[in-house]
C-alpha cells in the first residue's frame, strides 16, 4: 500500500525530503509546486519526480495526490494547512504549525472534522539530547523533573543572512526580521518532547536589535519587530517550569549545534553544550556525548548542497547517534543523506506510518500546538514588557 505526495515549496530543504518521501515504499509518486515555477521544474528533473503543478491550488484539485507537504516560508504554514486539510489532502508541515492561536484554532478543528493525518516535522522530537532525556525520564532516573532548558542559538551571521536572501528576494530583509519567539519549536520541541507536561503561562524578555543593517528593523519589517533574542520563562502542568532562548545575534558556534538543552531533576540533571554532553548525580559526572554525537551521511562539499550556505550545511548532513533506535525505519534509507542531528529519516517515516495505519503521529496537531502556542503568547508577553500571560491548551488527542 502507498500514497502519492505534493512537495509544496521547491526551496532549500525540500529537496532533502523529496528523496527521502520517495525512497520510503510507503510513498509512490512524489510531485512538486513552488511559486518560482523553474525551482519546481528543476526539482523534478534532478530528483526524477513524478512531475510538476502550475499552482498549489492545482495540486490540491488533481486526485493525482493523497498528500501534500509543505515546505515553504515560515509565517505561510498556518493557511496553507488548512487549505490542504480542507481539499482532503493528509498534511506533513515544516514548523512552525502557524503564527497566530486562531490558525492553530482553526488547523485542530480540521482535522478533528476530516479525520485525515497531520503531523508538524519538528525536529527537536528526535535531537539527540530530547531522545536520551525521554528514555531516562520514562525510566525514572531524574526522580522528579522540575526544570529545563532549550535553546536555539543561530546567528544571523552564520548562514542565516544567505537563507533569507535566497528565500525573499529582493525584499528579504522585511522577511528576515521574523520574530525569534515565533519560531519557537525546535526550543520548545525538544524539552516538551522528553517532559510529559505542557506550558500553562510565560513571562518573556525580547533585547532590542542594534546592529543598524536594515534586519530586524520596525520601518522594513513586515512583522513590525526590532527584536533579534528573546527569552521566555514558562510555568508547566503540574508544577515546575522551563526556560528558553531564541537568539539571532550570539556569539556561539550555531554552525556546530543549533538546539541545545538541560534538564534537572531532583535525582540527577543532564546538560548538553556546543560539543559537550554530561549525565549528572549525587555522585558524580558522566561525559554521554559520545551517545548523542550524530554521525555525519554526507559531505559538507557534495554538490547537492551548492547553494547552502557552509555555515547551515551540518543541518543537512549530520546523521544518527549512537542513542537513537533505527530499527524501525525502512532500509532504504540506511544508505541515505540525513539531517539536523539525525532527525529527518524519523520525521518521514512518522508521517508515512500514520497516513498508512490511520494512527497518530508523536507529533500531531494537539502535540504541535504544544510546541508553537508557548512561543506565540512567548512573543505577546515581551511585547508588553513581559507580563506573564496564560497559555491556552487544547488538551490530548481524542482516542482513535
Amino acid at each position: 500500500m502507498t500514497f502519492s505526495l505534493g512537495i509544496v515549496g521547491a526551496g532549500q530543504f525540500a529537496g532533502q525530503f523529496a528523496t527521502l518521501f520517495q525512497a520510503h515504499p510507503g510513498v509512490g509518486d512524489v510531485y512538486v509546486t513552488d511559486l518560482l515555477a523553474e525551482r519546481a521544474e528543476h526539482l523534478a528533473a534532478t530528483q526524477q519526480l513524478a512531475g510538476t503543478f502550475p499552482s498549489y491550488k492545482a495540486m490540491l484539485e488533481s486526485k493525482a495526490v493523497d498528500a501534500v507537504a509543505i515546505f515553504t516560508q515560515r509565517w505561510t504554514h498556518g493557511p496553507l494547512v488548512l487549505q490542504g486539510l480542507q481539499a482532503g489532502k493528509h498534511v506533513y508541515s515544516a514548523v512552525p504549525m502557524a503564527i497566530t492561536v486562531e490558525e492553530i484554532t482553526a488547523i485542530i478543528e480540521a482535522v478533528k472534522v476530516t479525520g485525515l493525518t497531520y503531523m508538524m516535522g519538528e525536529t527537536s522530537q528526535y535531537n539527540p539530547a530530547t531522545v536520551h532525556a525521554r528514555n531516562q525520564i520514562a525510566r525514572g532516573a531524574f526522580g522528579r523533573l522540575f526544570y529545563a532548558e532549550g535553546d536555539y542559538v543561530h546567528d544571523m551571521d552564520l548562514g542565516f543572512y544567505e537563507a533569507y536572501q535566497y528565500s525573499g528576494g529582493e525584499k528579504w530583509k522585511a522577511t528576515a526580521s521574523y520574530p525569534p519567539l515565533l519560531y519557537p519549536t525546535h526550543s520548545v520541541g525538544g524539552v516538551l518532547g522528553a517532559w510529559q507536561t505542557y506550558a500553562v503561562s510565560v513571562s518573556a524578555i525580547g533585547v532590542r536589535d542594534e546592529r543598524g543593517d536594515g534586519v530586524f528593523d520596525r520601518a522594513v519589517s513586515d512583522f513590525d519587530n526590532d527584536v533579534s533574542n528573546a527569552t521566555a520563562l514558562f510555568e508547566v502542568a503540574g508544577g515546575g517550569s522551563f526556560r528558553t532562548n531564541e537568539f539571532r545575534r550570539v556569539g556561539y558556534p550555531s554552525h556546530i549545534r543549533e538546539s541545545r538543552f538541560r534538564f534537572f531533576g531532583t535525582e540527577a540533571s543532564m546538560e548538553q553544550l556546543a560539543t559537550v554532553a554530561l549525565w549528572q548525580d549525587k555522585n558524580g559526572v558522566v561525559d554521554i556525548s559520545g551517545l548523542l554525537e550524530p554521525k555525519p551521511t554526507l559531505s559538507p562539499d557534495d554538490q547537492s548542497l551548492e547553494h547552502i550556505a557552509p555555515e547551515l550545511r551540518a543541518a543537512f548532513t549530520s546523521g544518527s547517534a549512537p542513542v537513537h533506535d533505527r530499527a524501525r525505519l525502512p532500509r532504504e534509507f540506511d544508505q541515505l543523506h540525513n539531517g539536523h542531528e539525525g532527525s529527518h529519516h524519523f520525521l518521514v517515516d512518522d508521517f508515512v506510518t500514520a497516513v498508512l495505519t490511520r494512527t497518530l503521529p508523536p507529533v500531531n496537531a494537539w502535540v504541535a500546538a504544544r510546541y508553537t502556542l508557548p512561543g506565540i503568547v512567548a512573543h505577546e508577553s515581551a511585547r508588553q514588557g513581559g507580563t506573564r500571560l496564560r497559555i491556552p491548551d487544547f488538551g490530548e488527542a481524542p482516542q482513535g
